[in-house]
């Protein structure tokens, strides 16, 4: 049975682990991906459910795990595979959910569920199977709005690796550059992409001090991705404002944009429902290019009120400008500092799943530290 916070109720089948599960009641809306999906850290104390109907179809492999756990805390389907048919599938994704502990629905109207969150928004919502779902509504409910909401939560430190490691250039590929990265829910994919690119990249928990940071000798800065309210990050913040102060070429993604724009002294807000899955229209304001985009954040960047995202806005480091916009709300999607060597954006150019329309950002911040050292 799904719970919803606001008394809403679906019956369906158990899927996955049986037992109990609280989190956020989001939707995502693409049809492909969903290993990458579950395993992806920025989901971590989210239900997440899928609008597309059938999902398990191609079954579940080492090789497109975005970490090395499931992260969600739920899962909620239409009509899952009975078996999987695909010449890369190692396993079958229900058993894997059972063996991770992950509780799930299916047989639910997932599209009923998709436009009841998208007209009342994301909430709290549980998922209760075998003895769990015998319990009076009443009871189940009060265990769904005992859980803590999203907003105020801080949650980069329990999905942030606990030693710091290092991915280099694959062989043949010369290093370039250095980056540290600090892990605030980071996906495999991304230092993967930097480092194909010759650059070395350190990866350091969200708790590194600006002194950890500058032992790594690095060419650049970058701030990943991860779950939580950025309300919460001020620790990050600060190690963000110690970069910008130093002139380190800085590049941020999805948490990572979000901390940027409150270290330059910008706002943040939580969205309605948020933008997840991977086929969300931006566009990039210095080509004129719309770019389709994997996305998943549940909170946004606040542009100064009464001034016009296609307006610079000023801030104690120089102009920044919203470079990148989303084409179905107007959401930030994306900041480009003038006066330093920092930009960001919102969504996912490592994809992961979705499309690779976006890759050009990692060389650009290639470009920024060639730049930067051509200065020095």
């Amino acid at each position: 049975m799904l719970v919803l916070e606001d008394g809403r109720t679906f019956r369906g089948e158990a899927y996955g682990a049986v037992g109990t599960t609280v989190g956020e009641a989001v939707f995502a809306t693409g049809m492909t991906g969903y290993q990458e999906t579950f395993t992806d850290p920025s989901y971590h104390r989210q239900v997440v459910v899928m609008t597309a109907p059938h999902i398990g179809n191609t079954g579940i492999n080492a090789e497109d795990r975005e970490s090395g756990q499931v992260w969600v805390a739920g899962v909620v389907v239409r009509d899952p595979a009975l078996r999987p048919s695909n010449w890369r599938s190692q396993g079958d994704l229900e058993d894997g959910l059972r063996r991770a502990g992950v509780v799930g629905i299916s047989g639910v109207d997932t599209r009923a569920i998709t436009l009841h969150l998208r007209d009342r928004g994301a909430m709290r919502a549980g998922i209760f199977s075998g003895e769990a779902a015998r319990a009076s509504h009443e009871e189940l409910l009060r265990t769904v709005t005992g859980s803590p909401v999203m907003t105020g939560a801080a949650l980069a430190a329990e999905v942030t690796t606990e030693h710091p490691y290092v991915v280099s250039p694959p062989e043949g590929t010369p290093t370039r550059f250095t980056v540290a990265a600090l892990d605030l829910g980071i996906k495999g994919r991304t230092p993967a992409l930097l480092a194909a690119r010759g650059v070395r990249v350190h990866v350091l928990p969200s708790t590194s001090t600006f002194e950890e940071v500058l032992a790594t000798e690095p060419d650049g800065v970058f701030f990943s991705n991860g779950p939580g309210d950025p309300a919460t990050a001020e620790h990050e913040v600060e190690l963000l404002r110690r970069v910008l102060d130093a002139r380190l070429p800085f590049f941020g993604i999805c948490f990572g944009n979000q901390l940027l724009g409150r270290a330059l002294g910008l706002g943040t807000y939580k969205l309605p429902f948020g933008h997840r899955g991977i086929n969300q229209p931006v566009l990039d304001r210095s080509t004129g290019r719309v770019e389709v985009t994997s996305h998943n954040h549940g909170f946004a960047i606040a542009w100064p009120e009464g001034l016009a995202t296609d307006q610079p806005a000023a801030t104690p480091y120089g102009p920044v400008s919203c470079s990148h916009v989303a084409l179905n709300d107007d959401v930030v999607e994306g900041l480009r500092c003038h006066d330093v060597p920092a930009f960001s954006v919102q969504y996912h150019p490592e994809a992961a799943a979705g499309p690779h329309d976006a890759e050009y950002l990692f060389d650009r911040f290639v470009a920024m530290m060639e730049d930067t050292s051509a200065q020095a």
